[in-house]
């Protein structure tokens, strides 16, 4: 099979369920940010991360494939009948646990910090960043008359941004790096 159709040459797309719509729809544009930080978590795993979250990661990278299936399914009866499953309360209490676990080895915060120090930190604060992103684009997918959205999917990506977070300081903390704390300028 090749792995090119021509079917989008003149800018339009097949979601899930037969519908046919311009690359630039809203729901396009959702699943493709969760597509772009399904890419770039794998780019911060790929950058030295824990190798004993490696296998948590990757599950994490199942379940934003999950998601932009979901995403690209507008028709919840399809995505029942076609058992396209998304995020559940499930996936979000694995969030839950792992932060909790890593978040126990790490020194409380005492300010606000800076992207940065390791690759793998700095790439895990890059990978936040996107994941916010496409929070706020399913938010907006969400609050957009006759569009559906799994109600867990904004509450999967909130939580997931925290654990990304907490990773980037992790690897930090690993390594031996300091976070880079924030100071506020003064004029």
């Amino acid at each position: 099979m090749k792995i090119y159709t021509r079917r989008g040459d003149a800018g339009q797309t097949d979601l899930f369920g037969g519908e046919r719509v311009g690359k630039d729809a809203q729901r396009v544009a959702t699943y493709g940010e969760v597509d772009e930080l399904n890419a770039t978590l794998g780019v911060a795993i790929a950058a030295g991360s824990d190798p004993e979250l490696r296998e948590s990661l990757a599950r994490i990278q199942s379940a934003l494939f999950d998601l932009g299936a979901s995403l690209a399914t507008p028709d919840p009866d399809h995505r029942r009948k076609a058992g396209i499953l998304g995020v559940d309360d499930g996936d979000i209490a694995a969030l839950e646990v792992l932060i909790d676990r890593l978040e126990a080895g790490l020194a409380p915060l005492q300010t606000f910090i800076l992207p940065g120090g390791t690759p793998a930190a700095a790439a895990f604060h890059v990978a936040r960043t996107v994941c916010r992103r496409a929070e706020r684009a399913v938010v907006h997918l969400a609050a957009t008359p006759g569009e559906s959205v799994e109600p867990t999917a904004t509450r999967y990506l909130n939580r997931l941004s925290d654990l990304l977070f907490v990773c980037a300081r992790h690897e930090n903390a690993r390594s031996g790096v300091a976070d880079v704390a924030w100071s506020r300028r003064t004029a």
